[in-house]
Order: structure tokens, then sequence, then C-alpha cells
């Protein structure tokens, strides 16, 4: 059996706040957040088509009670509100030390001030829940905090004019558990360009004088299946066998670099098996080789943090290799069959994994400010929520911890199907949440679905979505992690970019006893997003 310390309350007693003190630190995260999306939606008015972000990937050592680190790695997507802000979604997984499938989710925001054309201060701020591997002592009911302050170094001197590097000094709080650490920081960081205009916009209304069209950057999203055939010999984190299988549900983003290079954004969590609570989050890149007829062979490698469900992890880091055969379906959707390998370097977990992928294909403007003519392309109305959910029981055992209620913090990101201007709308949704209340740190989702939106005048609006997805950990009798859940929603537009929704639902373990009551409230932002015709 491992020896990873279990942070009983006895040990924990040093520095322990009060609990009011996760409440007043969840409070001025949330308002953080809301007062800069509102900022955002201010500025937005005047926007021009075309936006600005960057990929953030950040590296640091986390200092844990008894003499004992966790190295983390930190990935954030950032979009361009103002000159100085940016506002995105981030997350955080262990892959160093003993704390496999530690991992957090939520929202994030930075600011940058330059100093000179290559120098820049920055400072930032995430809000978010999670936890993992240690008990709820460790990260109590999951509520995150981190700061940032440092310095950015621009590489265009080094050929790369859209990338920085940055050195600074973090703090990472975890107001009802025992993490209060404080550390230096590394972070890369790549900009990009995309058009986004502000609301829901048809492609007429759309335009610049260009008589340019915009080249076109490939992209696809999947959903995903797996099932891992665990190597014989593998053993859970405390010892006993490893169940031979799992399988797994969740969702990868493409982008291609060329027509034949890719890089992969690859997470999924457990809904099969006796691993409930595990997840993954991997980054890596691939080679597409065509066969003719739109077939290709893929190979393609990617690493990132995993663990939770008792999965002997180690420290976190998960690499995975292997290939792939896709076969079109139609111009713009295929479906990919693929074998691949597994293995923690750091313990005995190692799988080999069949892979099943439904995906759509699409290209968006790789423009310039005045070099696209955004006629050619077709508008996509797209919404991103920060939502706050709370689940009571409604069962007497869906929990196996202390029966109280469960606050989760996440994100939706919705694409609605049909013209702007439409009384009732359907959308396509998926969402992911983490929890920072009741005592329930390490509890995520990940969820997908539908839904439909009806409008009742210009500002009114309702809506009804269904949602099928992986969720586990945090004490949820979620059985294998296969969840099921619908929501009602009364929403009330602010201006043609906020929205504010309140939402009431059910969610349940169709193979666990958990059942619970569900009600949410959001903020919503709309925005219209470009897709090749």
């Amino acid at each position: 059996m491992r020896n990873i310390p279990a942070f009983t309350p006895v040990q924990a007693v040093q520095p322990v706040r009060p609990p009011h003190c996760a409440r007043l630190g969840l409070w001025a995260g949330q308002a953080l957040i809301w007062l800069s999306l509102s900022t955002a939606a201010a500025w937005a008015e005047q926007a021009p088509a075309l936006s600005t972000g960057s990929w953030r990937l950040s590296n640091e050592t986390w200092q844990l009670p008894h003499a004992e680190t966790m190295g983390m790695i930190g990935g954030n997507v950032l979009l361009q509100v103002h000159p100085h802000l940016k506002l995105g979604v981030g997350s955080y997984g262990a892959v160093r030390g003993q704390r496999g499938g530690f991992i957090t989710l939520g929202l994030a925001a930075e600011g940058r001030w330059p100093l000179d054309p290559d120098w820049a201060l920055e400072a930032g701020a995430f809000v978010g829940g999670g936890g993992g591997r240690g008990g709820a002592t460790l990260a109590g009911g999951g509520l995150m905090l981190r700061s940032h302050l440092g310095l950015s170094y621009e590489l265009r001197s080094w050929g790369h004019p859209s990338a920085r590097l940055s050195l600074g000094y973090s703090q990472v709080d975890f107001p009802s558990g025992v993490i209060r650490s404080r550390q230096p920081y590394m972070a890369y960081e790549y900009d990009f360009s995309s058009p986004l205009l502000p609301g829901w916009q048809r492609t007429a209304e759309t335009g610049t004088a260009s008589a340019l069209d915009a080249p076109v950057r490939a992209q696809a999203f999947s959903l995903t299946a797996r099932h891992y055939r665990i190597a014989a010999g593998v053993v859970q984190d405390d010892g006993a066998a490893q169940h031979p299988t799992m399988e797994l549900l969740g969702a990868q983003w493409i982008a291609q670099l060329d027509e034949r290079r890719y890089l992969r954004l690859h997470a999924e969590g457990a809904m099969g098996g006796r691993s409930t609570g595990y997840m993954q989050i991997l980054v890596g890149g691939g080679y597409r080789w065509p066969l003719g007829s739109g077939r290709a062979i893929k190979l393609q490698a990617a690493a990132g943090p995993a663990g939770g469900g008792k999965v002997d992890t180690g420290g976190g880091l998960l690499i995975e290799a292997g290939v792939a055969l896709e076969q079109p379906l139609s111009r713009q959707f295929s479906i990919e069959m693929g074998l691949s390998r597994l293995q923690a370097p750091s313990r005995s977990f190692k799988t080999d994994a069949i892979d099943l992928k439904l995906t759509h294909r699409f290209g968006i403007p790789s423009v310039s400010a005045h070099a696209a003519n955004m006629k050619a392309w077709d508008s996509r109305a797209l919404r991103l929520r920060t939502i706050n959910q709370r689940y009571s029981g409604a069962s007497p055992d869906w929990r196996t911890l202390p029966d109280l209620a469960v606050d989760n913090l996440g994100i939706a990101l919705d694409h609605f199907v049909g013209d702007a201007g439409q009384d009732r709308r359907w959308f396509l949704t998926g969402q992911g949440l983490a929890a920072h209340t009741g005592k329930a740190g390490a509890y995520m989702t990940g969820l997908f679905g539908a839904g439909i939106q009806q409008d009742w005048g210009a500002r009114w609006f309702t809506e009804l979505e269904g949602l099928i997805g992986a969720a586990g950990g945090g004490g949820l009798a979620t059985g294998n992690g296969f969840v099921l859940q619908t929501n009602a929603s009364a929403g009330y537009r602010l201006n043609p970019q906020l929205s504010l929704l309140a939402s009431a639902g059910r969610m349940s373990a169709p193979r666990g006893t958990f059942r619970a009551d569900v009600i949410g409230l959001g903020l919503a932002w709309q925005f219209t997003g470009l897709a090749q015709r």
C-alpha cells in the first residue's frame, strides 16, 4: 500500500480559518469575474470584428503540510476584452509528487501593462473548484483561489512574435482546506486571433470593405468514447487489484497547423467500470496521413494530468501514444476509430485503449484586422455561461459523506442552431463543473446535451435542456460515474451581449444512489463566431 498522508483533522489544525472565509473568498472571486465580464460587454459594443486571445501554460510547485510538495501544470484560454485585460477559463492539475488526480477547473482574469517593447508587468486571478487524492481535508469544499504577479518577455527577437515567457510569484489558497502555498512560477503564452462579434448577428450584417477572403484555419470538435483494457498486475493507489476495464466519455478539440500536422486537447472522465471520479486532461499533437477519398491515418501523442478513482497514476502525469483511422461521413462529419497506449511513468497504471470519435470539422478565418471579407463566412450564434449550481439530496444515500448541500462552479459553451431573430431555437451544449463547498472537494462533472430556448418578448426567455455525462469524487454516490441531468431555466437579457439565468433541475446516477435537486444561477455572454460555408 502507498504511504500517502491522510491529512486527518488532527494533523490539519494549523492555520484553519473559520468557514465564513471560504464564502467571502468565493464572493470576492465571483465579483471579480462578473465585474470583468460587465466591463468586457461594455467594451464589446465598440469592439472590432477581430478578437485576440492567448493559450497559457504554467508550471509551479505547491507546498503542502508535512513538507510535501505537489507539481502543478496550469492551462488557461484567455480572450482579450480590453487593451489591458483578458478573461477566460482555466484548469490546474498535478503531474509531480504523489497526488495524481488533483485537478481543478475555474475562471481566470489577467492584466498586462507594458514597461517597454519587450517587457511587461502581469497580474492575474483565478477562482475555481476541485481537488483530488488526499481526502476532503486537503481541499476542503474544493474552493481554490489563486493570484499571481510577474514579468513577461516578448519572444519576437527569438523568431516568435506571438509568444512570451513569464516569471513571477503566485499564491494559492483553499479557504476551507489546508493548502496555503506561495511559490515561483514559469509560464509560456501564445497569442491567437479569431473574429468574434458582440451579440448574435447574421452574416449579412457583418463585413469589411476588403475584397480579400480570409484563409481558413481548420478546426475539429469530437465527442469521444473510450474502452480501457488495463494491463495485468496494475494496482490501485491503496495496493488492491485494479479492475481490468474502464469506460470513459469526453471531448476533443483539434487545431490544424497545416494540411498534416495538428494540435489536440482531450478531456475525459470515467463513466463505466469501478474507478468513479477518474479524470484525464491531455495535450499533444499528431500527424495526419491522407489515404484518398477523405480517409486518413493519424499518428498522435499527448501528455497531461490524470487520476482519481483510486487509479494509481502516482504524481499524476499520464503519457499517451496511438494511431487512428478517420473515415468521412459527409463534408463536415467523420468517424474515427483508434488504438492507443497510456502509461503513468511514476506508477503501475498502464492500459490499452480502443477509441471511437464522432468529429465535426469546420474552418474559421485566419485574419488580420483589414484582410477579411466577413460576408464570405457563415455566422454561428455562440454563448459562454459561467454557472454556480447547488446540489441538494433527493435520496437518503445520495452521499457517502455527511448530508451537506454541494455548490459547484463551472462553465458551459452553447452553439445555437438556426438564424438569429427566431423566437425558438435549439442549441447544443458542453459543460464542466467542480465542487467548491459542502466538503466535496474532488467532485467534478463533464456533461453534453441539447436544449431549446423560447423567447417571451425582447428580454425574457425560457430554456429546457437534457444532459448526459460523467461525474464522480467528493463522496457523491454516482456509481460507475454515468449521470443524467435535466434543467429548466428562466433568463433575462441585460443587453445584446449579457444575460442572467436562473435554473432548477434534477441530476441522477442510473447505476448509483445519487439523486439531487439542482438550482443554479448563471451569467451568459452571447457572441457570434464565423465558420467556413
